[in-house]
């Protein structure tokens, strides 16, 4: 009963984490979507956006990265054998190791585009901001690679029946969540919310998945 508890709290802690990221997610990027470039995402919403926000945005990262990680390994005691628990649990630690990273990268490029464009560098915003992510954007798949495969691990074991777990319960999937919400927000008319909920997809998709993770506890699903 003390773990169960223990691990109930480390899914809330999970949430709070999605939370803290989701919302630096839409705070750098929620804003007039029309652009110009070829970045969607350099909008002239984001040219606007007052320095601020972007600090903010990367603060929350932090204390959002230290809840995600409290979560995520507190999941790991839902798998029954020791060697599957070993490999979750160092898939989970260079899973974690990215996300700071991402975040930094968009945070970086978009508060230099918004200062770029109030300080009198309109002209030269896109070009220079352009040039940056394309020297940077390796960062992203190798940020993507580090940290997919843990959830792809996860619902192996799922589906496999090598967690306390239904094995239907697999296709509650972050990965599975994250496709249905990316198809949702294909589907939604191009606003300020789209650029929003599309930046903060992975937040959205983790805080729906801990939920579903918590309530299979709860409704027995175990």
């Amino acid at each position: 009963m003390f773990k169960k508890t223990k691990n109930i709290r480390g899914l809330i802690c999970g949430i709070i984490g999605c939370l803290c990221y989701g919302s630096g997610d839409w705070l750098m990027m929620y804003g007039d979507p029309s652009y110009s470039g070829k970045l969607f995402w350099l909008t002239s919403g984001t040219s606007q956006i007052p320095q601020w926000r972007y600090m903010l945005a990367m603060a929350l990262a932090f204390p959002g990265i230290v809840f995600y990680g409290i979560a995520l390994f507190a999941v790991q005691e839902y798998i029954k054998d020791e060697k599957h628990k070993r490999i979750y649990h160092y898939l989970n630690a260079f899973g974690l190791t990215p996300w700071i990273a991402l975040h930094l990268v968009y945070v970086v490029i978009l508060s230099l585009f918004a200062w770029l464009n109030n300080n009198g560098f309109t002209q030269d915003a896109i070009t220079i901001c352009e040039a940056l992510f394309g020297s940077f954007s390796w960062i992203i798949l190798v940020s993507e690679v580090l940290m997919l495969p843990v959830f792809m691990f996860w619902f192996f074991l799922q589906i496999t029946g090598k967690t306390v777990f239904k094995k239907g319960m697999a296709f509650t999937n972050v990965l599975v969540i994250f496709g249905i919400l990316k198809t949702i927000a294909s589907l939604m008319p191009i606003s300020a919310f789209r650029l929003g909920f599309t930046n903060g997809l992975m937040s959205e998709s983790m805080i729906i998945w801990f939920a579903l993770v918590f309530l299979g506890i709860g409704l027995g699903n175990i």
